[in-house]
């Protein structure tokens, strides 16, 4: 007899048992709904617009010559980069959280994003790179930044508020020198890059659609192994020592996890603000669960840039950058986690 909440799946001379609640199931199932549902209504809306049978006439193989190019190469790249962006974003940051036991800990927070935006500007602006260099340059600054950050702020073990405190300070670090990469730039290239800094899903095209698949790929399968540890790290160091010896490990393990999806898809998108702050805080609160589950986190994410990229373009008199958008609406969710933060202090 298998507990409640348990799915069995038979295999050709073995058994595999996934376990898996059933509130955090159902909620994915929903969530990822609602995304493709704004994402099939954002490929009808635009200067051009089509109805749901035009789209899937196109997608079928028929259509007009406009139609297809609308479609297959303008909108339907963007709606696809958006979801696996909002998807990677998300599980970076709900990642991070669990392993800090902090819900102010996000790539964007602590300066993954700023690293990856530096090594791809570095590329772009300083090199007159793109493609696959352009991702290389993305991972390289993450990681860099991803190791600077842990070398100083786990002298003494990992505390989730000195993690954010020294990550703002190597934020505010690495800004600066974007900063000056675009007083180095041509006003074209400036221009570019100020509007990919931004994060936008604007003039995205199949190869963008790559990265963010290739985000959500290569963290999958090392997901599926460690995955399992983030409710033994967020016991703190003190018990997952006593619990099990190889605490360090896994949790490196999935710190390279989380810098890797936030670095390729800020080069699919650029920086998208908060979304990997704000999703997984999402979930957590529909669950009512101290840690979010990185499916539902995942499916909060896509829903939630591809929300805001429709908003950003049909609620303005002009179309914005999705991550303005996103930062309107995570700002006001980054004050309520600080001054929560500050209340508990205080109490405590």
């Amino acid at each position: 007899m298998l507990p409640s909440g348990t799915l069995l799946l038979r295999t050709p001379g073995r058994r595999v048992v996934i376990r898996a609640q059933r509130r955090s199931l159902l909620l994915t199932v929903l969530l990822t709904a609602a995304a493709s549902a704004v994402a099939a209504w954002s490929l009808t809306v635009g200067h051009y617009p089509l109805t749901a049978a035009d789209v899937l006439r196109v997608l079928a193989g028929g259509g007009t010559l406009i139609e297809y190019d609308v479609v297959v190469s303008d909108r339907l790249p963007r709606v696809l980069t958006g979801l696996c962006t909002g998807a990677a974003f998300a599980i970076s940051g709900a990642i991070l959280q669990r392993i800090a036991t902090n819900p102010l800990v996000s790539p964007e927070i602590i300066g993954i994003n700023a690293g990856a935006s530096l090594g791809a500007l570095v590329v772009s602006v300083l090199l007159g790179g793109s493609g696959l260099g352009l991702v290389g340059g993305a991972l390289a600054g993450a990681f860099a930044a991803m190791a600077l950050i842990l070398l100083v702020a786990t002298k003494d073990g990992l505390d989730g508020y000195r993690l954010v405190l020294v990550g703002i300070g190597v934020t505010a670090m690495l800004t600066s020198a974007i900063a000056f990469i675009l007083t180095r730039a041509n006003v074209y290239q400036a221009h570019t890059a100020a509007l990919w800094l931004t994060g936008s899903l604007a003039n995205r095209d199949w190869t963008h659609v790559g990265f963010g698949l290739a985000a959500l790929g290569i963290v999958a399968a090392p997901l599926i192994v460690f995955a399992r540890s983030l409710p033994l790290l967020e016991l703190g160091d003190e018990l997952a020592n006593s619990l099990s010896g190889r605490r360090g490990p896994h949790r490196i393990t999935l710190i390279v996890i989380a810098a890797t999806a936030a670095a390729l898809a800020t080069a699919a998108a650029g920086p998208i603000a908060f979304v990997a702050l704000v999703a997984p805080q999402i979930v957590r609160r529909l669950l009512a669960e101290r840690g979010a589950g990185l499916a539902p986190a995942a499916a909060a994410g896509a829903l939630l840039v591809v929300s805001a990229d429709l908003a950003a373009r049909r609620l303005f008199p002009a179309e914005l950058p999705v991550g303005v958008v996103t930062a309107l609406l995570g700002a006001p969710v980054l004050v309520y986690l600080l001054a929560r933060a500050t209340r508990i202090g205080h109490a405590g």
